[in-house]
């Protein structure tokens, strides 16, 4: 994986910038990874409903439920498409509108320490194994940088109102490619 530039920037990925940020509060170090799922339109992959999302382009024509969420102002810092490619919408240094209201360790508003990834999927959908490495390097990279301290998914942080990133999604997979280093 790339190196984070000083910005919060991982070279070598493509980036489509997000408005759907702003500075962390003084004094806040990111410690925590927030992973969760999404497709656009929902059960759908491909396209650039993601992205058009994040930076605030949906086109509430193109789809019927994109007139219900065309208002929200959400991002990540990254995506990982279905075939394990890696976008980043916001630097590292920012904070993400991701989590929403969250609780980590007693802790509340998550997003001003954590790194959110988004994986490109849903609840009721294995993910493809190609985005598994792609989101354990990725952890590691961060790891590389930052004291992270633990790595949850948005159901563990928000549980009364998420369900992300699903039964489906393989925890003790990922925890072992994080720590073989494998990618």
């Amino acid at each position: 994986m790339n190196r984070l530039d000083a910005e919060g920037w991982l070279t070598g990925l493509r980036r489509v910038p997000s408005p759907n940020c702003d500075e962390r509060p003084a004094g806040q170090q990111v410690r925590l990874i927030v992973v969760h799922s999404i497709s656009l339109p929902p059960g759908e992959f491909g396209g650039d409903g993601i992205e058009r999302l994040f930076t605030n382009t949906l086109d509430p024509e193109a789809h019927p439920y994109f007139r219900e969420i065309e208002s929200l102002r959400v991002s990540a810092h990254f995506l990982i498409r279905r075939d394990g490619l890696i976008v980043q919408f916001v630097p590292c240094r920012l904070r993400a509108w991701h989590a929403g209201a969250s609780t980590w360790r007693g802790v509340e508003c998550c997003n001003d320490f954590s790194i959110g990834i988004e994986l490109e999927g849903c609840d009721d959908q294995p993910f493809e194994s190609q985005q598994y490495p792609a989101l354990a390097s990725l952890i590691r990279a961060l790891q590389e940088h930052y004291p992270i301290e633990d790595i949850v998914g948005h159901a563990d942080i928000s549980p009364s109102r998420k369900t992300d990133p699903g039964p489906t999604f393989d925890w003790a997979y990922l925890h072992r490619l994080v720590a073989s280093g494998a990618a």
